[in-house]
């Protein structure tokens, strides 16, 4: 009978394609699990063992990291063993306020800033801390997160507290604020040297509430020849003195100056209306005649640009030559400067504008020319 033709047809079939059904999603589960092994032993270890030690013939030498949006442990570590590698004992590093209380005061998410410390500190490096970057409640709707009014200085410095007290064993530097001498990072507003001098007070207080033997780093100033009353920013060195008016002298341990060479030499004579690397000389002058000579500096961001279509770019033997003659320079003629952190060792991804030409690694962390001959000058070797 045809029905009882096509049942046992069915009742063969099925079976059948239960079996092929289930030996495929067997295959599916193996290749999938072949694929989890793969991965796993194709991405690094992490492990942190015994504490390192820089090896270098200048204790000077330092790094800007950008490890702020790196996520992969694995990478955090290896960027920080190429920094030791390279021979640089210093690094800046930034902790943004915005990434540990995003959504609240207090709230305390410091997972990625434990990792990065804990690495650094495996490597045997100095991290000097870079704070700042407002979270939305602390500032109003639609403003830039570089924005902190008056209102607010008292939550920042409640997270400056924190920070200090959470690193106090590792972290002996910190840096207030970033370049507050341009309306970019001032929130896209005028400058105020006044107001920065009082966020610079309620910060080095609660800096040293929470641990006394921190060193606070003011400044952070931008070298620009902004003219009075322009929109951008304020000239750095008239900026200095503004806060020097505004009462900042005791509030700073150190100051931190950013040094860009643009085209010139490290050696190209410091003058007030040009911007060259010997600029922090001129800075230095303003502290000394301000009764604070007996400060330091701190370069932590400088450099030379290779960008073979950038207007200020120099070839990339000059940037060679130049960054070690910076190096060179700090520790040779500068008593006065205790470390220079140059701009940038290595981007997460790759920028895709001129900043890619400023770094010593690239994003898969190949050495670039600059940092084998960095590291030779770390090693003493003339060859």
């Amino acid at each position: 009978m045809p029905g009882l033709h096509v049942r046992g047809h069915v009742g063969r079939i099925l079976p059948a394609l239960r079996r092929r059904r289930r030996a495929v999603l067997l295959a599916l589960l193996t290749l999938l699990a072949v694929v989890i092994i793969l991965s796993l032993q194709s991405r690094p270890s992490v492990t942190v063992g015994p504490q390192q030690t820089v090896v270098t013939a200048n204790p000077k030498m330092g790094v800007h990291t950008r490890l702020t949006d790196e996520v992969e442990e694995w990478k955090i570590k290896r960027t920080l063993e190429m920094v030791r590698e390279m021979g640089a004992p210093w690094i800046v590093e930034y902790f943004p306020w915005a990434y540990v209380e995003p959504d609240r005061p207090g709230q305390g998410e410091w997972e990625h800033s434990d990792m990065v410390i804990r690495h650094a500190s495996a490597q045997g490096l100095e991290v000097i801390a870079r704070l700042g970057y407002v979270p939305p409640w602390a500032r109003p709707k639609d403003t830039s997160p570089l924005y902190l009014d008056e209102d607010y200085y008292a939550a920042f410095g409640d997270y400056v507290y924190e920070f200090v007290r959470r690193y106090r064993d590792e972290v002996n530097h910190i840096i207030i604020w970033n370049e507050p001498n341009l309306s970019l990072e001032w929130g896209y507003r005028p400058v105020d040297p006044a107001s920065y001098a009082e966020m610079l007070r309620v910060a080095y207080t609660r800096a040293k509430e929470a641990n006394p033997g921190v060193l606070v780093l003011g400044g952070a100033l931008a070298p620009t020849l902004a003219p009075p009353g322009s929109e951008w920013g304020m000239d750095d060195l008239i900026y200095l003195q503004a806060m020097y008016d505004a009462g900042a002298a005791p509030y700073f341990d150190v100051l931190a100056a950013h040094a860009y060479g643009g085209k010139f030499p490290p050696d190209e004579p410091a003058a007030a209306d040009a911007i060259n690397f010997a600029r922090t000389e001129l800075l230095r002058e303003i502290m000394v005649q301000n009764g604070d000579g007996d400060k330091p500096i701190m370069i932590t961001e400088g450099g030379w640009n290779d960008h073979p279509r950038w207007t200020r770019a120099v070839r990339p033997g000059q940037r060679i030559d130049y960054t070690l003659r910076a190096y060179d320079k700090a520790l040779a003629d500068w008593p006065w400067l205790e470390a220079v952190a140059l701009w940038a060792f290595r981007y997460p991804a790759p920028a895709r504008t001129y900043q890619d030409y400023f770094t010593f690694v690239t994003p898969d962390f190949q050495p670039k020319a600059i940092y084998l001959e960095a590291q030779r000058y770390a090693q003493g070797r003339e060859d």
